[in-house]
C-alpha cells in the first residue's frame, strides 16, 4: 500500500523485526478492534502467508555433481519462470520481430509438495536425481509482502471510519494506543492515513486566522495611527469565535475545514463593521463632542448598515446552513459558522465595542498625530 493511500486510518508499526514474533503487533490490532467505529480493520501485510520451504543438503547434491545453483536453476521454472532469472530472446528473421523465450512448468503440474518432490534437477536433463533426494520439503509461512519506510521496516493497520469525524476519531485512537504497554525496543507505532492531512491543514488555518488579525491590526494601526483604536476594533473578534462555537454545538457540527474558513469569512465581515462604527466615533469626537456620545454616535448613525450587512450575509448563508440539495451537508459547516459568527459579531459591535471604544479613548487627544504639514488637523500643519 502506497503512504498517499486515502485510508482514513492506518498505524504503521516501524521497525518490525522479521524473526520476532508479532505481539505487540497483535495488541495494537486488538485493542483498535474494541472502537466501534472502526470498520474494515485489517493489516495490510499478511504474515502467515504460505510457502513451501526448501532444505537442499550439500552433501547430498554434491555426491550427483549438484551445486545450490544447480538445483536453484530446476526450481526457479517449476515454481515460477525463467523469464527474469534467464531473459532469452529469439528474433523472428521473416518478420523481424522480437519474441521473449522463457521456460515455465504448467501450474497444473505443481500442485503441492509432493508434484515439486518429484521435479529432476539434474543439469543435462536426466530423470535422477529428483529434488526430494537431495533436499527436504516441508510446508511454512512468512509475511506476504515487506514494506520499508525510510529504510525501517513496517506492518500497516488499516481501517474505515463508521459515524464519526476524523477528528473525534484521532482522540479516542489515540487514547486506545496509549492504553497498550510501550512497544519494544526500536519499534514505533506512527499514525498515517488522512489523520496527519487533517493535521497539518487545521494548524495551517490556525496560523493563517492569526497572521489575518496580525496583519488587520498592523494596518489599522497605520490608518488610525494609534495603538489603541486597532484594540477596539479587533475586540469584536472574540465574539465571533463564540458565535461560531455556540451555533456548532447547537447544531451538532464538528470544527472540520469548512467551519474553520467559515469563521474566519465572519470574522473579515465583523471587523469590516467595527472599523465602520469606530471611524465614524472617532470622526465625531474630532468635532469636539464627548467621548461616550461619540461612541453612541458612531453606533446609532451606522445602525442601519451593519445590520443591512450583516442581515445580507446571514440570509445568503441560511440555504447553505440547513444544507438543502446534493451533497449540501459538506458545506453547510461554512455556512452555519457564518451565520452563528455573524450574529454574535453584531450584538458585540453594536453593545460592546462602544462601550470598549469609550474607555480606551476617553482620555486621547483630538489633535492628529499626522506629520504632514499639509494636514490641517496635525500639530505640525503650515498655514500659509
Amino acid at each position: 500500500m502506497s503512504f498517499g493511500s486515502p485510508t482514513p486510518v492506518q498505524i504503521d508499526v516501524q521497525g518490525v523485526d522479521l524473526d520476532q514474533d508479532y505481539t505487540y503487533l497483535s495488541k495494537v490490532e486488538a485493542e483498535l478492534q474494541k472502537l466501534p467505529f472502526l470498520r474494515d480493520l485489517s493489516i495490510v501485510q499478511a504474515q502467515q502467508y504460505p510457502t513451501a520451504e526448501i532444505k537442499i543438503d550439500r552433501d547430498y547434491a554434491g555426491q550427483f555433481g549438484l551445486s545450490m545453483a544447480d538445483v536453484t536453476a530446476s526450481l526457479v521454472p517449476a515454481t515460477g519462470s525463467s523469464r527474469f532469472t534467464a531473459p532469452n530472446y529469439w528474433r523472428d528473421p521473416r518478420t523481424g520481430n522480437a519474441f521473449q523465450i522463457q521456460v515455465q512448468v504448467p501450474s497444473n503440474r505443481v500442485q503441492g509438495l509432493a508434484a515439486l518432490s518429484t521435479l529432476p534437477v539434474m543439469r543435462d536433463g536426466q530423470a535422477q536425481p529428483q529434488l526430494d533426494q537431495v533436499a527436504s520439503l516441508q510446508t511454512g509461512t512468512m509475511p506476504e509482502m515487506i514494506e520499508r519506510f525510510s529504510g525501517q521496516r513496517i506492518v500497516s493497520v488499516t481501517a474505515n471510519l463508521h459515524g464519526i469525524a476524523l477528528g473525534d476519531a484521532q482522540r479516542k485512537i489515540n487514547d486506545a494506543l496509549k492504553k497498550i504497554a510501550s512497544p519494544p525496543k526500536g519499534v514505533a507505532v506512527v499514525v498515517r492515513g488522512q489523520i496527519p492531512a487533517l493535521e497539518d491543514t487545521i494548524s495551517g488555518l490556525r496560523i493563517g486566522l492569526l497572521l489575518a488579525i496580525a496583519t488587520i491590526f498592523l494596518l489599522l494601526m497605520a490608518n488610525f495611527q494609534s495603538l489603541r483604536l486597532p484594540l477596539a476594533v479587533l475586540s469584536t473578534v472574540p465574539g465571533v469565535l463564540v458565535g461560531v462555537v455556540l451555533i456548532l454545538l447547537l447544531t451538532g457540527t464538528t470544527l472540520n475545514i469548512q467551519s474553520f474558513m467559515g469563521a474566519i469569512m465572519a470574522v473579515g465581515i465583523s471587523v469590516a463593521n467595527s472599523i465602520l462604527l469606530v471611524s465614524f466615533a472617532e470622526h465625531a469626537r474630532h468635532e469636539q463632542k464627548d467621548v461616550l456620545a461619540s461612541a453612541l454616535d458612531g453606533a446609532t448613525s451606522r445602525l442601519r448598515a451593519i445590520l443591512m450587512t450583516a442581515t445580507a450575509m446571514i440570509c445568503g448563508m441560511l440555504p447553505m446552513a440547513i444544507g438543502f440539495g446534493e451533497g449540501g451537508a459538506q458545506s453547510a459547516p461554512l455556512g452555519r459558522a457564518v451565520v452563528g459568527g455573524l450574529l454574535f459579531s453584531t450584538i458585540t459591535t453594536l453593545t460592546i465595542l462602544p462601550t470598549i471604544y469609550a474607555a480606551l479613548q476617553g482620555k486621547a487627544k483630538t489633535q492628529s498625530n499626522s506629520l504632514n504639514p499639509e494636514d490641517p488637523t496635525s500639530r505640525y500643519y503650515a498655514n500659509s
